[in-house]
């Protein structure tokens, strides 16, 4: 199959989970992954309708942006979403060619994103969207600010509830909810339990801290999006589903 009936595919199977979850298909942001893909595959994929993409590494996102605006113009809809861990170097990338950014999980990446978006004058104007990145499954391997034990645990709701506090207070910076990943290779109902508890504490924060929109749920790729749009996911993230094998 060629990308758009990969694509086509994908939504078929976005709209039967949404469907036996009763929510509607159009509550659920698809965005393609077109980590280490080149700008001539965007291209091709915003011709097939897409108008969401992921990328993991800045530096990558800051070179492939403009080579796809160089082809389809800086008006084309498209909204480039910054998924990968951030290193604090490369906070000024993301927030001068990020649209949205998934994965915010400490107060430094928080402070410098903000003095950034301040500087090339987006805070007011543009500013970016975020997710807090949250480790629920409790792996070293995965990046997030530590929730494991969420439930039991008052200093890592604490932890949460400081930066989540921050992000509200900052210039620039628009809160948006949670981002999670589940274990990889493990039974469904695993990774169901990671997504539930997630939508839970994205609930706790928003009592928590009503005055941001913490309820945006960003989780599930292409072996699990089906479970995560079950639990309540808003944004999903999909690549090989839709462009095969990564290069």
């Amino acid at each position: 199959m060629d990308i758009e009936e990969r694509y086509q595919v994908v939504l078929d199977r976005v709209a039967t989970a949404a469907d036996h979850a009763c929510r509607p298909a159009t509550d659920i942001t698809l965005v393609a992954v077109t980590k280490t893909w080149p700008a001539e595959t965007v291209v091709a994929a915003h011709r097939a309708g897409m108008r969401h993409f992921g990328e993991n590494r800045a530096a990558e996102l800051t070179e492939k942006r403009p080579a796809v605006e160089a082809v389809l113009g800086p008006d084309s809809g498209i909204a480039w979403h910054a998924i990968g861990a951030l290193q604090s170097r490369k906070t000024n990338m993301i927030a001068d060619a990020a649209d949205v950014f998934h994965a915010l999980d400490r107060a430094k990446i928080a402070n410098r994103l903000s003095r950034r978006l301040v500087e090339n004058g987006r805070a007011e104007s543009d500013p970016l969207p975020v997710f807090i990145e949250v480790n629920l499954s409790g792996e070293a391997s995965k990046s997030g600010l530590e929730c494991s034990e969420w439930e039991s645990a008052v200093g890592q709701r604490q932890s949460l509830r400081q930066l989540a506090a921050l992000v509200q207070e900052l210039p620039g910076l628009v809160p948006q909810g949670l981002m999670t990943m589940a274990p990889w290779q493990v039974e469904d109902e695993v990774i169901r339990r990671v997504f539930r508890r997630t939508r839970q504490l994205a609930q706790w924060l928003q009592d928590a801290e009503p005055d941001g929109r913490w309820l945006g749920l960003s989780m599930g790729m292409t072996d699990d999006f089906e479970i995560a749009i079950e639990e309540g996911a808003t944004h999903i993230r999909v690549g090989r589903a839709i462009f095969g094998p990564r290069n």
